[in-house]
């Protein structure tokens, strides 16, 4: 059974939930809109699933509910983000609104976040940056999921990464994908409703295949691309983590528990005005190669089916399990 929910009020519901765990009102909201922005994309394994997690996580000091992060500008076209210990969400939300603002001066700004948090569906903090004609690249990296290709000790997270790009006529378009064959959330939501996961996901403590999502969240994630998706994963984790002086997925605590320090992970973005390079004929040959692709039958472009999903849940609101929203509503209440 589930609960149907409007976006504001799913979003009033998440905000309280994490108050009531002393999280502050605009910190909350921050991540009450991402967790239910996800929620509207179809992406249930990084929305109102998490919330426990976060609330817990809140209470415990884990992560800090009200950080204000530090932002400083070390170049013209760089930008440091320091989240101390706080939710993702409001540390890079305050480091790429200033980045757009460089970025019409200095044409591409780097922004690196550190000692920070699970940053949640990658594209969702890059797709307003296209929204205003920019283009956003999104690193990130997590707790230790995936081994060292030929290896089975997790080393490395997931290490989503993500592009958003101004598209003429329609929503900007948005790439967005884990390095892993799946995303580790989609494992654990297989867990909790107790299913079965293919066998080519992940593999057990013991380096086996598993269908069991347990024992693949006590093992380790298969990369995408095998040898060649772990390659990119390593590119990612010194991106995301060696650049903004964060912890290596193997250093970072879990995002799924109130055990441990601060995971202290980090995030990096590279922020692009088009109008710097390919000026004008930017946009033309976007449009160019959009109407190419979409011209064979059959093709559709990254990011059309949680743009569908958007619409629908805009009129039509969320679904989410009896039993989470039995959950939200308690811990709403204090």
């Amino acid at each position: 059974m589930t609960a149907k929910l409007s976006l504001m009020a799913a979003r009033d519901l998440a905000q309280r939930v994490l108050v009531a765990a002393g999280v502050s009102d605009e910190n909350a909201l921050s991540v009450a809109r991402a967790l239910v922005a996800a929620e509207a994309d179809g992406l249930a394994s990084h929305g109102l699933s998490r919330l426990p997690a976060y609330a817990d996580q809140a209470r415990a000091g884990k992560v800090d509910g009200n950080a204000t992060p530090n932002l400083t500008e070390t170049a013209p076209g760089a930008l440091r983000v320091d989240a101390r210990d706080g939710f993702a969400f409001p540390a890079i939300a305050a480091g790429l609104t200033r980045a757009a603002e460089m970025a019409k001066k200095a044409g591409t700004v780097g922004v690196a976040v550190g000692n920070s948090h699970h940053f949640g569906v990658a594209a969702y903090h890059i797709e307003p940056l296209a929204e205003q004609g920019l283009v956003a690249l999104a690193f990130g990296n997590s707790p230790a999921a995936i081994a060292p290709w030929g290896g089975s000790k997790p080393l490395f997270g997931t290490n989503p990464i993500a592009f958003a790009c101004p598209c003429p006529g329609r929503p900007p378009l948005v790439i967005d994908l884990s390095l892993s064959k799946v995303a580790r959330g989609k494992i654990m939501v297989a867990a909790q409703k107790g299913e079965a996961i293919p066998g080519d996901w992940a593999l057990d403590k013991d380096g086996n295949p598993t269908t069991d999502a347990k024992a693949a969240l006590g093992g380790a994630m298969l990369a995408m691309g095998d040898a060649k998706g772990t390659a990119l994963v390593l590119m990612v984790e010194l991106l995301a983590a060696a650049l903004t002086a964060s912890n290596f997925g193997y250093e970072a605590s879990s995002f799924f528990d109130d055990k441990g320090p601060p995971p202290r992970v980090g995030q990096f973005f590279l922020v692009i005005d088009p109008a710097r390079f390919g000026g004008e004929a930017f946009s033309t040959r976007v449009a160019t190669l959009v109407a190419v692709i979409q011209a064979q039958p059959g093709t559709r472009l990254p990011g059309d089916r949680r743009i569908d999903a958007r619409k629908k849940a805009q009129t039509g609101g969320i679904a989410i399990t009896d039993n989470l929203h039995a959950e939200l509503v308690k811990r709403a209440a204090g």
